[in-house]
């Protein structure tokens, strides 16, 4: 894909600091001024019209060094995927929280350069500069400053805690000074940036139109998806649910969940024989998805700047990488897949039947169960001879193509509303995002009477826009018509409970499990999942919630990760790394 981002950075490849000394210690490069596009302040004034599209895509380009990194941080260190045995040393080390020596994937400075470049825009654009009366940067400062906020909650994420630099770093002196501030960790972060950027959800996003095969308007986050996430974050529920519901059912842009699905064909005799079909797979693989909130495109050549090599650690790819893919999915991971039920109607000649799928004798174990996870995984020997350089084993997962790497999706947003609405104290209403989907029919049939009255005025979907022909439960999209699922229930207490609000304390840690299962299901090897164990193992104050099922992905525990993960401060990224200190 020669979009050819490279090309377009001149106005602002600055790339920033890191690191500051340690207190004299040897120093780690956190804000590194030592760079040939360093320029003098002065000479970086942005008050022409096309300084607006070279700065911001220059921007995207740094986003681009970091988009690999982002997906394998999230998810070699969850419990979805092992290395293998052709895993490079560094992806290896990043599976076993082992950072005793230089990562490549432990380099915060490449995300200081986004925001260095950040701050240089946000300092030095000319808000005062119009043409036919319309601010010429706004687009673009709206964008800039959202690129901000959502580079720092990654680091969040990653670091747990990292200096918040809000001004353009030009010099090494600048950048010491920096590092010296007192950090400031996930809470304070999302503070910030929530108070800095949600003045700005209703202003538009730049589009350029399409840029070689891309649609230019999926390159820019929506300011009220990442307002919502931070909120998730922040644990401010209420907030989160008006972000994501207003994103959602916004007027004119409307986003229903579509009805995009693995499916086994109806009335299959012989399950032994059949094989799971569906669009689920495919929608990963286009950069016209409609399931694709917001990208970072990549290039397909080095020669026109940054390519992904996620597709060559993920998949057997014949000459580049001879078949030897360098991360599978792990044991944990299939038995997820494997503990869900298929449920569909099965139509007879007297009438409809309720049928589960059997979970034996089928073509491919992987085929049981919910089949999210083999329409986008698949696995298979190649006849090899000994003295063959290609592998005798060959992987696909088609959730990474090379093309584009996701930063926001549909499901993921519908998900998260579900987490901030089931934490609010709805969770039924959370569950009809799972199993019948979102409309207001479906609220006013499964919504008991005292979660309606108290539900907020923005959980509105417009009858005539969300409807039973375009809206899902999520479940339905792996495990058939998940409607009709009796297993698939709201968890009860066996015995009535003293009040409704005793029922919906009992049932809102639960309804948060199955909400996590789903995100499981849905979101696997995408780079999300060890964030989501942490969000809620922080929420519920239980390190155990991350630690048991990292130390268990590969169907034996392992009791020194176990005991290591329990402790919440090995959970993130050093600043620094061991041989350093």
């Amino acid at each position: 894909m020669k979009i050819r981002i490279a090309k377009a950075t001149a106005l602002l490849a600055l790339p920033m600091v890191v690191a500051c000394c340690s207190l004299m210690t040897s120093c780690e490069k956190v804000l590194s001024t030592d760079s040939e596009f360093v320029q003098f302040a002065e000479d970086n004034t942005l008050d022409q019209p096309e300084d607006t599209i070279y700065s911001t895509m220059g921007i995207i380009r740094d986003m681009q060094i970091v988009a690999d990194r982002l997906v394998l941080l999230g998810e070699l260190r969850g419990d979805l995927v092992i290395t293998t045995d052709e895993a490079t040393k560094d992806l290896k080390n990043l599976a076993a929280f082992n950072f005793s020596e230089d990562n490549q994937y432990n380099r915060i400075s490449d995300f200081y350069a986004i925001i260095n470049d950040c701050n240089f825009f946000i300092a030095n654009a000319d808000m005062n500069l119009e043409r036919l009366g319309k601010v010429i940067f706004e687009r673009e400062f709206t964008a800039i400053k959202t690129f901000r906020a959502w580079t720092y909650l990654q680091l969040a994420k990653i670091y747990g805690e990292v200096p918040l630099v809000l001004d353009p770093i030009l010099t090494e002196s600048d950048a010491q000074k920096e590092m010296y501030k007192e950090p400031s960790d996930m809470s304070a972060i999302c503070e910030y940036f929530i108070s800095d950027i949600e003045d700005l959800v209703d202003n538009e996003l730049p589009q350029y139109g399409q840029i070689g095969s891309y649609n230019s308007k999926q390159f820019f986050i929506p300011v009220r998806v990442l307002l919502g996430e931070m909120c998730l974050w922040s644990g401010d529920y209420d907030v989160a649910i008006e972000y994501f519901a207003d994103y959602l059912t916004m007027l004119n842009n409307q986003v229903p969940t579509g009805t995009a699905s693995a499916y086994w064909n109806e009335n299959i005799d012989n399950f032994a024989t059949a094989v799971p079909v569906g669009s689920f797979g495919g929608m990963f693989n286009s950069s016209i998805s409609e399931e694709v909130i917001s990208m970072i495109p990549m290039e397909d050549n080095e020669y026109y700047g940054v390519k992904s090599y996620l597709p060559n650690i993920f998949n057997s790819i014949g000459n580049s990488n001879h078949g030897f893919f360098q991360v599978t999915p792990s044991k944990a991971m299939s038995d997820y897949s494997y503990a869900e039920n298929y449920c569909y109607l099965y139509t007879t000649k007297v009438g409809k039947d309720t049928i589960y799928v059997p979970k034996d004798n089928l073509q491919k174990k992987y085929y049981a169960g919910d089949l999210r996870f083999c329409q986008t995984y698949s696995y298979g020997n190649v006849n090899r001879d000994e003295f063959s350089k290609y592998s005798s084993k060959e992987q696909s997962i088609s959730k990474h193509n090379g093309m584009f790497v996701v930063t926001y999706r549909k499901q993921q947003v519908y998900l998260m509303l579900a987490e901030a609405l089931n934490r609010s104290g709805y969770p039924e209403t959370a569950m009809c995002v799972l199993k019948y989907g979102l409309t207001n029919l479906n609220i006013l049939r499964y919504v008991s009477d005292n979660e309606y009255d108290m539900l907020p005025y923005c959980i509105d979907f417009n009858d005539a826009i969300f409807t039973g022909n375009n809206t899902q439960g999520i479940h339905s999209r792996g495990c058939g018509e998940a409607e009709c699922d009796t297993l698939y229930v709201l968890p009860m207490p066996e015995t009535a409970l003293a009040s409704y609000d005793d029922t919906v304390a009992y049932q809102i840690p639960l309804v948060e499990d199955m909400i996590m299962r789903e995100m499981t299901l849905e979101e696997a090897f995408e780079g999300q999942r060890y964030y989501d164990l942490m969000r809620i193992a922080i929420r519920r104050g239980e390190p155990e919630y991350l630690a048991k099922p990292i130390a268990n992905r590969t169907g034996q525990e392992d009791a020194a990760l176990l005991s290591f993960l329990k402790d919440a401060t090995n959970w993130y990224l050093p600043l620094e790394t061991q041989s350093q200190k």
